[in-house]
């Protein structure tokens, strides 16, 4: 396998690609590289040659932001596949060329874009937003999985600890170094048996096989603005499961930047699809409680009232 990153020189890149992939144009020839948004994941670095840019992607055998953690070098894989299940739509990047030898990706550069983390600060959740979001989502759910589509089980596996374990149980990080008091206020929904149990319960039913295409990472990171045009990025996590959980994540997220419960309704009434508005719930308040008691922080300012208020609305949510 051959690796590329930031400290791959342009020559060597150069020749790989006009060489080796023939995928340059005639008289085109790369002059410049450089990192491409905060690639959490995998390297994602922008190519600019003579004539274009575009984007690199590769994945390596661990999660970039955190070595430590294995994660499958497939997951590039599982992104190709969505992208060509998903075809041509205005919702996302266009693929150039996929190397699956090495794991590569070459995909659209948007250009000057940003995600919409930026929304936890402005708490702007309009309804127009709400639309192209369910719209998206919907367009995803709606396609016909292949029987060969990946499992992405390592994955999948990898996200159930994060979301509906770890989160959930006590461990040696003190939550007080990420805001002071965190780390009592989260103590009782650690504790709480019976809001652990459903937890539980959800996310065994995650990790059953569905018959539903998901994004699988459904958040503000994975959409990007480039003037009024909405993006969807990043579906490395995405398998065949319950649309609820798509639904949910983004619900939560839209809910955690707003700080308002009537968007939850807001988000079911414009997906158009039938859906199970209790799973749909469960979902919503997993993944409120584990963005403010887990390890997954966001960068959300939240004071402790706002943030127990936020956990017992979640709270509420997956014991009705």
């Amino acid at each position: 396998m051959i690796l590329f990153d930031q400290n791959t020189s342009v020559d060597k890149l150069n020749n790989y690609l006009k060489d080796r992939l023939n995928f340059l144009n005639k008289n085109e020839a790369l002059i410049q590289t450089e990192i491409a948004g905060k690639g959490n994941m995998n390297v994602v670095m922008r190519l600019k040659t003579n004539q274009r840019s575009f984007i690199l992607k590769q994945s390596r055998p661990f999660v970039k932001k955190y070595p430590n953690i294995a994660a499958p070098l497939n997951r590039i894989d599982v992104e190709y596949n969505f992208y060509r299940q998903i075809g041509s739509h205005s919702f996302f990047p266009k693929i150039l060329k996929y190397v699956p030898i090495n794991h590569l990706l070459f995909m659209e550069d948007l250009g000057n874009c940003e995600d919409l983390t930026s929304v936890y600060k402005s708490g702007e959740v309009s309804r127009e937003l709400i639309q192209k979001l369910t719209a998206g989502l919907q367009h995803i759910h709606q396609q016909v999985i292949p029987k060969e589509y990946p499992k992405n089980r390592i994955l999948r596996e990898l996200n159930h600890q994060h979301i509906f374990i770890l989160p959930f149980k006590n461990n040696d990080f003190s939550l007080d170094n990420i805001q002071e008091g965190l780390e009592a206020l989260a103590k009782p929904f650690k504790n709480d048996k019976v809001l652990n149990n459903k937890i539980d319960r959800a996310g065994k039913v995650y990790m059953q096989n569905g018959d539903t295409l998901l994004h699988g990472d459904y958040y503000p990171g994975s959409w990007m603005r480039v003037g009024e045009r909405l993006y969807i990025i990043d579906p490395e996590f995405s398998f065949a499961g319950p649309k609820e959980f798509d639904l949910g994540v983004m619900a939560a997220h839209l809910i955690l930047a707003s700080g308002k419960n009537s968007v939850f309704n807001s988000v079911c009434m414009a997906y158009r699809d039938k859906v199970k508005v209790e799973q749909v719930q469960t979902y919503c308040g997993i993944e409120i409680i584990r963005r403010l008691i887990g390890l997954a922080q966001l960068p959300l300012e939240r004071t402790l009232e706002q943030k127990k208020n936020l956990l017992n609305l979640a709270k509420e949510y997956i014991l009705s």
